[in-house]
């Protein structure tokens, strides 16, 4: 009875959550009847009108529904009730509106022509070797001309901070490398460059096609800071802090040096150097709303972008009937409808079950990896021992050993109001200057450590001003197991962190067996000694990926109340630990690598425009391709072992485990396979739409409210019949039939199929066997039998084996609820 009734009390805060007159927030989106431009261009002549409804015509109708806007809110408003912050024209028909007052919302709710109101939401911002790690170079670029020809014809719209656009990362090129104008492949794209702050005309140089920003819903919000956000497509964030980053990432120009801290760590290149970005700046150091990603998208359409790259997602899963029908949501279904391939991070909720914050089907959702790419660095003490640990730091001065102090013994008695903060080195005002001059101090990593990178960058600074030698960060015995992360920041002072409690004990025996103290306690002398080695090499495993502990896993959710969805998520993975990539040297975001042209980030927004590169390259191979076609390809090419060809693990709260597609969806990417595939799944917009009608809890006026169309009158179909290059069913009684459609993109060739059962389930296939000819298609019947009731999910896979070595894996994923047919 008690468990009834809080469902009951769930169900109805849950719908309160939804309806827009129990909402007092001050943004909403809201969408109209009437269709927009993109589904007026695709409509035929009115039968009454002798009009042929063309790209000419596009403009007039685009400014017809903006003025619409205008005379629908003239006529139901009072003036200075409301602020329009944006008319959506091309995907949507809709605007962007500051209200007021609750009462002028209800107005808008009952007014006719109005099909749905949505809250605007909080958005969150979710290299080096990376290219030779995925086999690029060697497999990839030959085949498309070269690394610098590789892309061409591609723009990739990046959603998120924006550019700098006096990076090398993003120098204009000719194709041979050199710095006389880019060759521009002729495109489709036409954006246009805004200017301001930071931001002159010259920033758009052909390698940027074009960048605007979108801040109207956050100055709205009052979040925006002009000062500090910059009103313009630069990147004062560095997160590109990601359009910056994540830009370098998927296009960034080849072989450009990477110089953090005054030293060179390589060189680094974007998966697709022959690809141009197309800037829409739609998050500040603040986050963002999704009213203003909302209009970035719809114009990075309008432009004609080829892929769009979202590092970022909403900070929790949006209220609603479906998460599948935020407004964010139905602006990139209808981005896909005009052929534009969306890839966005999956999130950094991880190892959680069910943390994805990419939700829909026709989104290609990245998880992350870490690389078999290692910078370890160590300490030799006086005694002999040596110790591994972690630090991107320059080496002490030759091989001369220096005097080991602990930060306690070297600071005034009463210099701080805990003995932590002083164990911690975050500040210079406890040190005598005489007693640590020349030498090494050890710090403790404590729970005073809240952002590691940055106290770990504040420990080297305060380590330089006292004119320390360097530094020995240790464990605190009462942090356990705790591991320290945030490693990467690259430092101009020698330093290690000992992130192992038996190494950081066996430092601290060395040291006070060698330290001679009065007997009050106090060191007089120091004997103990140490160098401290180069941090900064990197050293390569041959191994790897293993799946981030950060990066969000699956089961995919319907909705906030987490029911799981018949859909796969995450669906392929990527690097996304430590990669080296461009950043902002103004970023506030960051102040411990304030400064620099390149950092180490970690996150599924790294992992994300890898993906995006490669989807440039395969664009770049089969223009005509579309998004769910080149999302097949990346999937079903994947890999789901590491470099040893053991199967991929992944990292959980304290071990690794063996991962499964939660983890990594389909695996990680093997773009030299993905632009081969053999064979492809290909969606289109009416199956979105069906997959939509069989949701759990969504009716034909749910889907009618956010897609401006209804179910079809025909039989239902079931959300796992959605022709994906995966198999999820989330949960299975008795049997169930799933039909997938595969078509050839190669010459004609004989696929076997093997399949792997999911336990407590028997998978049959028909056929088992077949000859498919070029551009043809096959049905492929596949029957789930329900074994056993597991009341878990578990994992298995269809392999479709080719004649002329196509290899077409689709994995599987159920959860057995009953094995008693209903």
């Amino acid at each position: 009875m008690d468990s009834t009734i809080s469902i009951f009390i769930l169900l109805i805060a849950f719908i309160r959550i939804w309806d827009p007159l129990f909402i007092e927030a001050k943004v909403f989106m809201v969408l109209m009847e009437e269709d927009p431009v993109v589904s007026y261009k695709g409509k035929q002549a009115h039968p009454s009108l002798s009009l042929c409804r063309s790209d000419g015509d596009a403009p007039v109708y685009k400014n017809n529904i903006s003025s619409r806007h205008d005379v629908f809110l003239e006529s139901l408003l009072q003036s200075g009730s409301y602020t329009k912050l944006y008319s959506y024209t091309h995907l949507l028909n809709g605007f962007a509106i500051h209200v007021e007052s609750v009462e002028v919302l209800g107005i808008l709710h009952n007014a006719k022509g109005v099909r749905a109101i949505h809250e605007d939401i909080k958005m969150e911002k979710l290299t080096t070797h990376t290219p030779d790690f995925l086999g690029i170079p060697s497999g990839v670029w030959p085949t498309l001309g070269g690394a610098n020809a590789s892309g061409q014809g591609v723009v990739i719209g990046m959603v998120d901070t924006g550019v700098n656009p006096n990076h090398p990362s993003f120098a204009s090129q000719s194709s041979n490398g050199t710095n006389r104008g880019m060759l521009v492949k002729k495109t489709k794209f036409k954006g246009k460059c805004t200017t301001g702050r930071g931001f002159p005309l010259t920033a758009c140089n052909g390698k940027i096609a074009g960048a605007q920003y979108f801040a109207r819903g956050a100055v709205a919000a009052g979040d925006f800071d002009a000062a500090r956000d910059y009103a313009s497509p630069f990147d004062a964030d560095g997160h590109g802090r990601q359009v910056f980053h994540t830009a370098s990432t998927a296009a960034g120009n080849n072989r450009i040096p990477v110089v953090a801290s005054g030293f060179n760590f390589g060189y680094a290149s974007g998966m697709a150097p022959g690809a141009r970005i197309a800037v829409y700046k739609a998050l500040y150091t603040f986050g963002g709303y999704m009213s203003d990603v909302v209009a970035a998208v719809d114009q990075a359409v309008e432009d004609g972008v080829d892929i769009l790259s979202l590092s970022m997602g909403p900070s929790s899963v949006p209220p609603g009937p479906s998460a599948f029908l935020n407004v964010l949501e139905m602006q990139l279904l209808f981005a896909t409808r005009a052929g534009v391939l969306v890839v966005q991070a999956a999130g950094n909720g991880g190892p959680s079950s069910s943390s994805i914050l990419s939700f829909s089907p026709w989104i290609t959702s990245v998880a992350a990896s870490i690389t078999d790419r290692k910078y370890n660095n160590s300490i030799k003490l006086g005694n002999g021992q040596s110790f591994i640990g972690t630090g991107l730091a320059p080496p002490t001065a030759g091989e001369v050993l220096f005097p080991i102090a602990a930060a306690v013994d070297v600071c005034k008695t009463n210099a701080s109001p805990g003995l932590l903060t002083v164990d911690s080195c975050q500040n210079t005002e406890s040190f005598i200057p005489s007693l640590v001059r020349g030498k090494l101090i050890i710090c403790t990593y404590t729970f005073d450590f809240e952002f590691e990178a940055a106290s770990i960058a504040v420990v080297a600074d305060t380590i330089q001003k006292v004119g320390a030698a360097g530094f020995i960060i240790t464990m605190d015995p009462d942090m356990a197991s705790e591991q320290v992360k945030g490693t990467t920041v690259t430092l101009r002072v020698p330093g290690i962190v000992l992130n192992n409690m038996q190494a950081s004990l066996a430092l601290w025996e060395y040291y006070n067996s060698h330290t001679i103290r009065s007997r009050s306690g106090g060191a007089v002398a120091f004997t103990a000694t140490a160098r401290i080695l180069d941090g900064r090499k990197a050293i390569y495993s041959g191994q790897a990926p293993v799946v981030a502990s950060y990066s969000s896993r699956g089961p995919d959710v319907n909705n906030a109340l987490l029911q799981t969805a018949d859909v796969l998520k995450p669906n392929v993975m990527a690097p996304g630990s430590s990669i080296w990539a461009a950043w902002s040297p103004t970023s506030e975001g960051d102040q411990y690598i304030q400064g620099q042209d390149f950092a180490l980030v970690s996150g599924t927004s790294m992992a994300t425009p890898h993906i995006a590169g490669v989807a440039a390259l395969i664009k770049q191979k089969h223009p005509h391709w579309s998004p769910s076609i080149i999302t097949s390809a990346m999937m079903t090419t994947a890999d789901v072992t590491d470099r040893s060809g053991a199967p991929i693990l992944a990292q959980s709260t304290s071990q690794l485990a063996p991962a499964t597609p939660f983890d990594y969806g389909a695996g990680s990417i093997n773009p030299s396979r993905a632009i081969d595939p053999g064979l492809v799944f290909h969606t289109s917009f009416k199956h979105y739409i069906q997959f939509l009608c069989a949701v759990p809890g969504v009716n034909d006026e749910s889907v009618r409210r956010a897609v401006g169309v209804g179910c079809s009158t025909m039989k239902k179909a079931l959300c796992s019949d959605l022709n994906t290059a995966s198999v999820t069913v989330s949960s299975l009684v008795g049997s169930r039939k799933v039909t997938r459609r595969v078509t050839n993109v190669d010459e004609e060739e004989t696929y076997r199929v093997f399949v792997r059962e999911p336990v407590g389930v028997a998978v049959s296939v028909s056929p088992r066997i077949f000859k498919i000819s070029a551009n043809a298609s096959k049905h492929l019947k596949i029957v789930l039998e329900a074994t056993e009731a597991t009341n878990a999910y578990t994992f298995g896979e269809m392999v479709l084996q080719g004649t002329r070595k196509h290899v077409v894996r689709v994995p599987i994923a159920v959860y057995v609820s009953s094995s008693l047919v209903p």
